[in-house]
């Protein structure tokens, strides 16, 4: 899998460090967030409404508002605009709905210049190519290779090198174009429907140029930009700078109410006093459709229309990071958020190119200003191109959900993934003859013809004995029981990685607690990773169904892995009725957290394995981070005496099925290799590796030379 190059990488993880360190500052950043929800909700909820308000506030300031079908109406309209000012020069700022609607091409045909103002957006424009990011146009490119640029565009005499100097550069030929320019565009990041004011949002003061200094301003926005009132703008300029960049707040925040009742300004006109200047300005807001109507009906993907184009999905993407926004990215939109807006505005087609990038981690939750579940809508969007949904133009966000099994896209190799359970049954029914089949020459070119699946990965080895079956066998240890859990059996720890799964029973007996195992369905977090909704579901009810009967007897539910956790914690609730998800969240505890809380609350230490200073290196699971459950086992390490550094690598780069496709390996082991250089240092080679989950496992093993083993199975007596 290509990749962008090391300056993608080192921005984007820039970017989300300092993130990070600015939303830690930051006492109410939770309200914030919440309260910035709440006004997209009610935005898009009253959305006719507040477009209608729109119009009177802009009319009665003195500009015009069109409202735009789709990107051929749009740019018609700003065609027709040109003509009639007879332009020959346009100017514009920063703005992926211009993008979107290609406004460049449909002027340039007509003649006009075109220049993109913003010095990213100006990078890409002369290099020819598309922005591969949404806040940072050219992140994928170095300083050299823009200056290397700027050499072969213009050949200037003395060429510039160093940041500052390419900045000034192109300050001077950017400057000159603006005060020359006929109309000038901007986009908009909210406008608020009770004035009519626009908020520009911009690193370099471009964007309040090119509103200002042609007699014409063009605004074009996407409909969903619309906010209820001035009021509510806080919140969102308090977060979307943090959110992407990492500042407490962007250089320029320009608040026009247009049109302003300043003078264009004459930069050749130094006689004339300014009171006397033409002041007979216009002002044209073009709000834009394009799908997104389509889109707030449509109960799954109308969260995407609550996106403020931070880009703090993509920042905190390790697949982003390595391969950037050309590969993770559609005709416009990139990252995380991306597979929404191509999907509603190009089609599943578009959006499947690059869909299967996200892999479900849910990284870039906890830090979306507004709170989108970026994860479910792509797995929402990866079910409907599974199934084949393409009506003509974009209907297909509005027809309800099909089950799993009619004809469709979905692959053999989908169909594998998804099906694991299955699989995993079989295995160990026929073990180890399977394991053998398996691993054969013949079974593996096989594999990886036919479902895809990379013949560099070591498949998992099924174990003749189940947990279940081995628990079904044996007699309890614990006499006078303090509590009485249900260990939930998951495919993994069932079938593969037994030893895990008896030492968790050996560990929660120690500390006295009773244990039952049943026998329970997979969470679905296999076929829901594949986008097999309805086969996910139906998983769903039926674990909720096994283990109803121990909720109601005052059982806790203890999870091995993570991805299961999550499972009960956040998709149930989109499967089970609002109680039942309620009580099985409520109710369920992942394994480590379970252990800190018995010793919290008085279970004796001295029944587990002491690490009497053994030096661990401990990596915890993408969606532990995001439940905030890393801690509870750094905490039962270090209680237990072990010496324990953890990694600041947010992701191993296995993500579950995503490592063993062949077409994706190579992405992941790069992923994963920083994580390998952490864990090979001289503080870190001669440690004990331990990680919670998985595939995290699984991908360590690859890496390293070393063994790996669970946090439970290092304490278990």
């Amino acid at each position: 899998m290509a990749t962008e190059g090391p300056a993608i990488e080192e921005n984007t993880k820039g970017f989300n460090r300092k993130r990070q360190e600015a939303v830690a500052d930051l006492e109410n950043y939770e309200e914030l967030r919440t309260r910035a929800r709440a006004i997209k909700e009610d935005a898009i909820d009253r959305l006719p409404e507040l477009v209608n308000e729109l119009r009177e506030s802009v009319e009665d300031n003195g500009g015009t508002l069109y409202i735009a079908d789709d990107a051929e109406d749009a740019n018609r309209y700003i065609r027709d605009l040109a003509a009639d000012k007879d332009a020959d020069s346009v100017v514009k700022s920063k703005s992926m709905t211009t993008e979107e609607l290609e406004v460049n091409d449909a002027l340039e045909a007509d003649g006009v210049d075109v220049v993109e103002t913003d010095l990213g957006e100006w990078v890409v424009q002369l290099a020819d190519e598309s922005p591969s990011h949404l806040i940072a146009p050219a992140i994928h490119r170095s300083r050299e290779s823009i200056a290397e640029l700027f050499q072969e565009v213009f050949d200037p005499e003395d060429p510039p090198k160093t940041a500052s100097e390419l900045t000034m550069f192109a300050r001077e030929k950017l400057g000159a174009r603006i005060r020359d320019a006929d109309i000038g565009m901007t986009g908009a990041n909210f406008i608020t429907a009770d004035s009519g004011t626009m908020a520009l949002v911009t690193s370099e003061g471009n964007a309040r140029k090119c509103a200002v200094t042609p007699d014409t301003h063009v605004a074009v926005a996407g409909v969903e930009k619309i906010i209820p009132s001035t009021d509510d703008l806080s919140p969102f300029l308090e977060l979307l700078a943090r959110s992407g960049t990492g500042q407490d707040l962007t250089a320029y925040v320009s608040m026009l109410t247009p049109p302003v009742d300043s003078p264009s300004i004459d930069f050749d006109d130094d006689e004339t006093p300014l009171s006397e200047l033409d002041s007979d300005r216009e002002f044209h807001l073009v709000l834009v459709d394009n799908g997104r109507m389509a889109m707030r009906e449509d109960d799954q993907l109308r969260e995407t229309l609550y996106c403020i184009r931070c880009g703090q999905c993509s920042n905190s993407c390790a697949n982003f990071q390595h391969i950037g926004g050309h590969g993770f990215g559609g005709e416009t939109y990139s990252g995380g958020i991306g597979t929404g807006w191509e999907a509603g505005i190009e089609g599943l087609d578009t959006a499947a190119e690059f869909n299967d990038f996200c892999t479900g981690c849910s990284r870039c939750v906890n830090g979306c200003p507004t709170k989108i579940d970026i994860p479910w809508i792509n797995t929402v969007v990866r079910d409907r191109i599974n199934r084949g949904e393409e009506p003509d133009g974009v209907d297909h966000l509005v027809e309800g959900l099909t089950p799993d099994e009619e004809p469709g896209g979905l692959d053999l190799g989908k169909r594998l993934f998804g099906n694991f359970e299955t699989l995993a049954k079989l295995g160990s029914a026929t073990a180890p003859v399977s394991n053998w089949l398996a691993d054969a020459a013949p079974a593996r070119w096989a594999l990886e013809r036919v479902a895809g699946v990379d013949a560099r990965r070591d498949l998992p080895e099924f174990q003749r004995e189940t947990l279940v079956e081995w628990f079904e066998n044996r007699v309890a240890t614990v006499s006078d029981p303090t509590r009485e859990v249900v260990l939930y059996p998951d495919v993994y720890t069932n079938h593969v990685q037994v030893e895990r799964g008896k030492a968790a029973v050996r560990v929660l007996e120690a500390l006295g607690v009773s244990v039952r195992i049943p026998s329970v369905r997979s969470s679905g977090r296999a076929p829901l990773s594949q986008g097999m909704i309805a086969t996910a579901e139906d998983h769903a009810h039926d674990v909720y169904g096994s283990l109803a009967e121990h909720l109601d007897a005052g059982r806790d539910v203890v999870v091995i892995e993570p991805s299961d956790i999550a499972m009960f914690e956040n998709e149930y609730e989109r499967f089970l009725s609002e109680k039942s998800a309620e009580r099985l969240r409520d109710n369920s505890y992942e394994i480590m957290e379970y252990v800190y809380g018995l010793l919290e609350n008085g279970a004796d230490a001295g029944a587990l394995r002491g690490g009497s200073g053994e030096e661990v290196a401990y990596h915890a699971h993408c969606q532990q981070r995001t439940l905030g459950l890393e801690a509870h086992t750094v905490a039962v390490l270090e209680d237990l005496d072990y010496d324990v550094i953890t990694s600041d690598v947010e992701c191993c780069g296995m993500a579950g099925s995503f490592g063993y496709k062949d077409t994706y390996y190579e992405l992941s082991m790069d992923v994963g290799d920083d994580l390998a250089e952490q864990f090979s240092t001289p503080e870190a080679r001669d440690r004990t590796v331990v990680a919670s989950g998985t595939s995290c496992l699984e991908q360590l093993d690859a890496l390293l030379s070393r063994p790996t083993t669970h946090p439970v199975e290092l304490v278990a007596p």
